[in-house]
């Protein structure tokens, strides 16, 4: 049994805002009771604040404020010995270096993030950290490393009957079941976690849910219609949260299904939409991933061969450097798929 899903966080006098809560009130808010914890000189309260700050504006794809809010809210709680709050900071900044590519840094940074909730007793703030660190393996392509990782913490959250962790984890393993292949119990998770949201109120996670659906609708079943009414109804959410990230990845998701309908013009067109929202916000991963979409679908209207294979070797070293093995491997069967050489290009 599940209780109604909680965004752990939104802290102290700003508890009260629901997981649904519009990102732009979230900011309003935040930014308010930071100005009056400044005010009343209450370091633990400011530095609650700091982190409700960091996370709506990353979210919201502003990742240089997110930057500043999150370090400004750890070297507060350090200041005042809250191991607590300095592990909460201490995954902001973590799961905002994965956004923006850096995977080193976020292993790094929720390792210590763990370490500190341990040490300060936050049984959530270690939780969220260790799944910090689950989900950037799983980015990177680390499947072996990390799926038991997220079948433990899936399992934990059961235990506590915490749903939006426990759709994060079910989403997790979902997908890497659909990236190493198993599309029957990627679906079957993924419909479980859009259950498990619906019923505790998770919008976020609904809609995330309603992408992976979407995306193994497509891939599976050969069905692009009823694929892109499930992103329709996710994308009507993340317009109404704010929530640019999931937005930019649900248009990347929906240029997927046109690309595989053969759909190819539309395809090109909202990997496009999708490369400017990511580049907007500072995303290289979602940048990344949107430019070998678009590639593929400029080949497949007739694109020069050469050129598409000059963009795919200058792809593999983007992706070589940020450190995303299975988006790597993704070029790499894009030079078959397209019939392309394989050897090295430099790009022009």
């Amino acid at each position: 049994m599940f209780s109604k899903a909680l965004a752990p966080e939104y802290q102290g006098a700003l508890s009260a805002l629901s997981v649904n809560s519009s990102l732009t009130d979230v900011l309003a808010a935040a930014t308010e009771q930071l100005t009056a914890a400044q005010r009343a000189g209450d370091a633990r309260e400011t530095a609650r604040a700091a982190l409700a700050v960091a996370e709506a504006h990353r979210r919201l794809g502003d990742v240089q404020a997110a930057d500043r809010a999150w370090k400004a809210g750890y070297r507060t709680a350090r200041a005042a010995g809250d191991l607590s709050g300095m592990a909460w900071a201490l995954w902001s900044g973590g799961t905002l270096a994965r956004q923006r590519g850096a995977l080193a840094l976020a292993f790094r940074l929720l390792r210590y993030a763990a370490d500190t909730g341990k040490r300060g007793g936050d049984v959530v703030a270690h939780g969220y950290s260790l799944a910090g660190l689950a989900e950037t393996g799983r980015i990177q392509g680390d499947y072996a490393a990390v799926e038991a990782l997220h079948d433990e913490l899936l399992a934990e959250a059961r235990r506590r009957g915490e749903a939006r962790h426990t759709v994060w984890a079910l989403e997790g393993i979902a997908q890497i079941h659909r990236n190493t292949g198993r599309y029957d119990s990627a679906y079957a998770l993924f419909e479980e976690a859009a259950g498990i949201a619906e019923r505790a109120d998770d919008r976020r996670g609904h809609a995330w849910a309603l992408r992976g659906l979407a995306d193994i609708v497509s891939v599976r079943d050969g069905d692009p219609e009823r694929a892109l009414d499930l992103l329709a109804r996710a994308e009507a959410t993340c317009r109404e949260m704010n929530l640019s990230s999931a937005l930019a990845y649900n248009h990347k998701m929906r240029a997927n299904v046109l690309y595989r309908a053969g759909r190819y013009a539309e395809a090109r067109e909202t990997y496009d939409l999708a490369l400017a929202e990511f580049r907007e916000m500072g995303e290289p991963r979602g940048e990344a991933l949107s430019r070998l979409g678009a590639a593929k679908a400029r080949a497949r209207l007739g694109a020069d061969p050469a050129r598409t294979a000059a963009e795919l070797a200058e792809l593999r070293g983007v992706l070589d450097r940020l450190g995303l093995h299975h988006a790597r491997a993704m070029v790499d069967r894009a030079h078959t798929e397209l019939g392309l050489d394989t050897t090295p290009v430099t790009a022009r």
